[in-house]
């Protein structure tokens, strides 16, 4: 099974501490209609709630009021309600329609309504968390299981994310771990902006490249920017800068790794088409509709 994966191009690294950004192109200009799921959430056209009133902690109830798809981003946390998830898997949602989404819960100790509905924070998952989440989902869809992640594991990521960054949250939220640091990142945020024409950005912590992430078009990459490095930052605070450095040949390497990888066919959460891979200890997903790509991710052991 192969995956219709646009040919990249790897741009020059933006650095700042141990973090290095790598831009990624492609010719891909984007030939589905969709709306990002902060947006749709924003004017209310979207609504995500619980699945009923005593909820369900891997579920959560997506309606779809406007008139185009909504593209959720795996990994991108939602809070409110009775705790704050984050999404298992990319998923695209139907006009006027309903569906209920896999998620994962990064707030531990609480199980009561704060909000009736949900909205986005505007981060998004760190990479550990992200590689525990992909590597759980792609072993619960090879078995049958849907895209269930391993619940106890988020949450030792969580809680391990809380600590190294020396935040003491009452109900274990991973909300509070980027409330905790936001004065620290401004610097980070600056000098690692979006690059003009980027349709996807690789991401590097010292000499390892941690996670890739590949979009349909520009657009799309420059809105969900700033969320990817969220999750980036956090994980880059600790680590002591180092000459030693991640290259462009680096990510090629992981670019060529994917693209040679045994992708299979998964059963979707909503419309399109999901493949997944795993190669040496790497996992990656791609969401395609009809012939376009819409988003394709790679996260690599750390």
């Amino acid at each position: 099974m192969s995956v219709a994966v646009p040919r990249i191009r790897v741009g020059e690294p933006v650095c700042h501490q141990a973090l290095s950004i790598f831009p990624l192109f492609s010719d891909s200009k984007g030939g589905v209609d969709y709306r990002l799921s902060d947006e749709a959430l924003a004017d209310e056209s979207l609504i995500v709630e619980e699945t009923s009133e005593s909820g369900s902690v891997p579920e959560l109830l997506v309606e779809n009021k406007g008139d185009t798809l909504v593209l959720f981003i795996e990994g991108e946390e939602l809070i409110g309600a009775k705790q704050n998830r984050i999404l298992n898997t990319s998923v695209l949602i139907a006009a006027k329609s309903k569906v209920k989404i896999p998620v994962s819960c990064v707030e531990q100790g609480r199980w009561g309504y704060r909000s009736r509905r949900f909205h986005s924070s505007g981060s998004h998952s760190p990479s550990r968390l992200r590689y525990a989440l992909k590597r759980s989902v792609s072993g619960s869809t090879r078995s049958g299981r849907g895209h269930r992640s391993n619940q106890g594991e988020v949450w030792d990521c969580v809680a391990a994310c809380l600590s190294t960054h020396d935040v003491a949250s009452p109900t274990g939220a991973m909300s509070e771990a980027f409330e905790a640091v936001e004065a620290r990142t401004s610097d980070f945020r600056s000098e690692l902006k979006y690059v003009e024409g980027a349709t996807g950005v690789a991401v590097a912590i010292g000499k390892q490249v941690v996670a890739l992430d590949v979009f349909d078009r520009p657009s799309t990459c420059q809105k969900v920017w700033d969320r990817l490095m969220s999750g980036c930052i956090l994980d880059s605070l600790h680590a002591e800068p180092d000459e030693d450095r991640a290259d462009a040949a680096d990510v090629e390497r992981l670019v060529q790794s994917a693209d040679e990888a045994d992708w299979q066919q998964v059963q979707p959460v909503g419309e399109g088409e999901e493949y997944r891979a795993e190669f040496a200890e790497d996992h990656a997903s791609a969401l395609s509709f009809g012939d376009n790509l819409v988003h394709a991710s790679v996260v690599a052991s750390v």
